[in-house]
């Protein structure tokens, strides 16, 4: 029996992981370990734990990193906590792989700490690009800790070429969150209203900003502006919590305070997956800087107004409509966005992220691969000379 864990560290990853866990429960010769950190432990960000426990994972470990402060020395000084508390982990319970997703900071922890116990690590969404976050540079030093890579499309699987990873490690799978699509039961308007304790007489925007976290200083201003917007659009609205990034909470108080003198409008800590789903499938547009804008809301023909740098880099479809921080850009985008004829431009389109069949992918290679000393001991393959040139 092959044991593979896998380190879930909140919402942003939790929902993306459901199928992959499912496939590794139903496979033979597999045994599930789930590891669980970050926000999921955390009441301020709705102890999202229980999403886990009500769906039937069984938990091996719980990871505490003590996110109550957002501030840059209290984000290196949690990552320190969740290196820590990783370490004791893997002491207790070594997995035969560790499955680790994205480009998170509590991830990053959990791939630091399994380096010395020389746990191969399998690297889920590397080769993606985010320009305008820190995320960036957990994703890319992930890559280079990792043993195998299941990447989304062909553009993530060259950019980890590029970093020197044999090909026959690299894995084009699709984004796995799309293998929900197939399974996830979607809800009516009427019922998600229910489930929120608003009416949606319309249908709402669904709004996702999280801090860029380059660019942190103006966290403030920046969600200023878009909330300026949202003041003077006539529709509800449908607020995700931001994570927990430095000066998330400054973004979180913005939006709480917009959401009291609004009736209209409503925040949640954590949709999970099926209501998420269920609003992008009803949702009149998505206006933010999540992931998801670029990675599953096409799959939803949803207009996704993206606002500032943090997705910049990463691969989109045409359902995406960039726009700057500024007000008026918003405005400007979020019309486009609700505009009759966008939608119908976007009958047609292709999802770049795949079709949703991600995770049979990924355990058959999990199951497959020779953990022997060839997979353990990395090889770096360097590129000809001629393509370092300078142009």
């Amino acid at each position: 029996m092959r044991t593979i864990g896998v380190v879930t560290v909140g919402r942003s990853d939790y929902g993306i992981y459901r199928p992959v866990l499912r496939a590794i429960q139903q496979a033979e010769g597999l045994a599930l370990r789930l590891f669980v950190t970050g926000t999921h432990l955390e009441p301020s960000f709705g102890l999202t734990v229980r999403a886990i426990e009500v769906d039937g994972f069984p938990i091996a470990e719980r990871i505490p990193m003590g996110l109550g402060d957002d501030s840059p020395a209290g984000i290196a000084a949690a990552m320190g906590r969740g290196t820590l508390g990783f370490s004791q982990a893997y002491g207790r319970c070594r997995p035969d792989v560790l499955v680790l997703l994205g480009d998170r900071f509590e991830m990053h922890a959990a791939a630091v700490a399994a380096v010395p116990f020389a746990i191969p690590l399998a690297h889920l969404h590397g080769g993606e690009l985010t320009n305008g976050a820190i995320d960036n540079a957990w994703r890319h030093a992930m890559t280079k800790m990792s043993h195998l890579h299941f990447v989304a499309t062909e553009e993530a699987r060259r950019r980890v070429l590029q970093m020197g990873e044999e090909p026959w490690r690299v894995v084009v799978s699709g984004a796995p969150g799309l293998d929900n699509l197939r399974t996830v039961k979607l809800l009516t308007l009427e019922e998600i209203a229910f489930s929120l304790g608003k009416p949606l007489k319309t249908a709402p925007l669904l709004v996702t900003y999280h801090p860029v976290t380059l660019e942190y200083e103006q966290a403030v201003w920046q969600i200023g502006e878009l909330l300026a917007v949202l003041e003077v659009v006539d529709r509800p609205v449908v607020f995700t919590a931001a994570n927990a990034d430095t000066n998330g909470r400054v973004i979180r108080r913005a939006i709480e305070a917009f959401v009291a003198s609004r009736p209209s409008s409503v925040v949640v800590d954590a949709l999970g997956t099926q209501a998420y789903f269920s609003l992008m499938a009803h949702a009149a547009a998505m206006i933010g800087n999540s992931s998801s804008g670029l990675i599953e809301a096409p799959s939803f023909k949803l207009p996704v107004v993206n606002i500032g740098t943090r997705q910049a880099g990463r691969l989109r479809a045409e359902n995406v409509i960039d726009v700057g921080y500024g007000r008026e850009a918003i405005l400007q985008g979020i019309r486009r966005a609700l505009a009759p004829e966008t939608r119908e431009c976007l009958k047609n389109m292709v999802n770049p992220y795949g079709e949703g069949r991600a995770a049979d992918v990924m355990v058959d290679h999990l199951r497959g691969v020779v953990l022997d000393h060839r997979f353990i001991a990395k090889s770096f393959v360097d590129w000809p000379s001629e393509a370092l040139v300078t142009p």
